[in-house]
């Protein structure tokens, strides 16, 4: 085998080794940080360390291409043949699970230009979100506590809870991983892709119906829409609050499944 051969050979399996120590690891910190006992989000040490091991993260480590360039020629990232090519507008997000299990979940979200995944909640969860690649705007709120909540008549929702904004900003890659809390850090939110891009989430504990953890979706309305006097002690500022309706799964929501192309897992 040529000196040139060798040495080609030698960088692929580095890249390889350095792909699969890196979604390694990750994984191995998750089963660290989140138990089935743990009745609580994990110490912030511990995030600490877990959000750092997901900042070193890129597309290559999972498997995925630069697609915010294959995008634009209607490709994607898993490779979809030219005879299947689509309008990317058209297209649907893209759902990759690389791991699920009872006390966490690991997967990727990869979105056309201009999708959305609307406001929706993570009762009782802990999320850290990592961008890819690709430019993302992400909208949060947190619960105003105690619950302030108003019964609405003569319109489409019964009632409106208020809710501050925790997040309004573009995300794009590289950037630092994003948390949220149970109870702060924008625990609902809503994504919007400006390019084509790319999510790794870890959610922790799963979304499970059964243990009281379903996904609600919301529709947020200005601070004023509802608003009387009373409701305005404490808001110093409406543009931070809104006031959020539950709202059915919308049926335009679709997601298809991709297939985990990244290094194997040993769990």
């Amino acid at each position: 085998m040529c000196f040139h051969k060798r040495l080609f050979n030698a960088m692929t399996n580095n890249n390889k080794k350095s792909s699969s120590s890196a979604i390694q690891s990750l994984y191995d910190l998750c089963t660290e940080a989140f138990t089935h006992s743990a009745a609580s989000p994990p110490s912030l040490a511990l995030l600490h360390k877990l959000s750092s091991s997901l900042d070193t993260i890129g597309p290559g480590d999972v498997g995925l291409s630069d697609a915010s360039k294959e995008d634009d020629r209607g490709h994607g990232p898993f490779g979809i043949f030219s005879y299947n090519r689509v309008d990317r507008w058209a297209q649907p997000l893209t759902y990759v699970d690389i791991h699920e299990g009872k006390n966490f979940t690991m997967c990727i979200f990869c979105f056309p230009t201009s999708s959305v995944i609307p406001l929706h909640d993570h009762p009782g969860m802990t999320v850290l979100s990592k961008v890819l690649y690709g430019s993302l705007h992400v909208k949060a709120y947190d619960w105003i506590e105690p619950p302030r909540v108003r019964k609405i008549q003569g319109t489409e929702h019964s009632t409106v809870r208020l809710a501050k904004l925790a997040v309004d900003k573009v995300l794009t890659a590289p950037c630092s991983t994003s948390i949220l809390y149970p109870r702060s850090g924008g625990n609902l939110h809503c994504f919007t892709a400006l390019t084509p891009c790319a999510v790794l989430d870890i959610l922790a504990p799963p979304y499970d119906e059964y243990a009281g953890r379903r996904c609600s979706y919301y529709r947020d309305y200005s601070c004023s829409s509802f608003s009387t006097e009373d409701d305005q002690s404490g808001i110093e500022k409406e543009e931070e609050y809104a006031w959020l309706a539950e709202i059915d799964t919308p049926d335009d929501l679709y997601m298809r499944p991709g297939t985990y192309n990244g290094p194997h897992i040993r769990k």
